[in-house]
């Protein structure tokens, strides 16, 4: 994992993540606020916990046309919530990492390391 705290407020960060991503090439799919369905279905949690779905069009079509079975792994996700200790905490489960539970053709490792960095860049302009 790639995790990174923040003195900013989890809605500072999720507010910043969008025009971080952009500036890497990708653009954000989809997000989850987990607090906020959690309590709608009467489950509530404590902490917020907001989910991010990120994508670079061109790094996926590549991958994709290279082993389609990559999908399962697809699109990019980070995470933003608070942690134990009050603080906020970003990251996300490296590319490198689980591109190769789904696949270890030699084609998508040069991308996978691509996109990996620039969500390492997308996760430390943000905190």
């Amino acid at each position: 994992m790639y995790l990174k705290t923040s003195a900013r407020s989890v809605e500072e960060v999720f507010a910043n993540i969008e025009a971080a991503a952009k500036a890497e090439g990708f653009g954000v799919l989809h997000h989850y606020d987990f607090k906020k369905i959690l309590a709608g279905k009467g489950f509530p949690i404590d902490r917020e916990c907001r989910v991010l779905e990120i994508c670079n069009p061109r790094q996926a079509s590549e991958v994709l046309a290279a082993d389609m079975a990559l999908n399962l792994a697809l699109p990019c996700r980070l995470s933003i919530y608070e942690g134990n200790d009050g603080a906020t905490v970003v990251g996300m489960i490296p590319p490198t990492q689980s591109l190769a539970l789904v696949s270890n053709d030699a084609r998508i490792t040069d991308a996978a390391r691509s996109v990996e960095k620039a969500m390492e860049r997308i996760v430390d302009s943000v905190v």
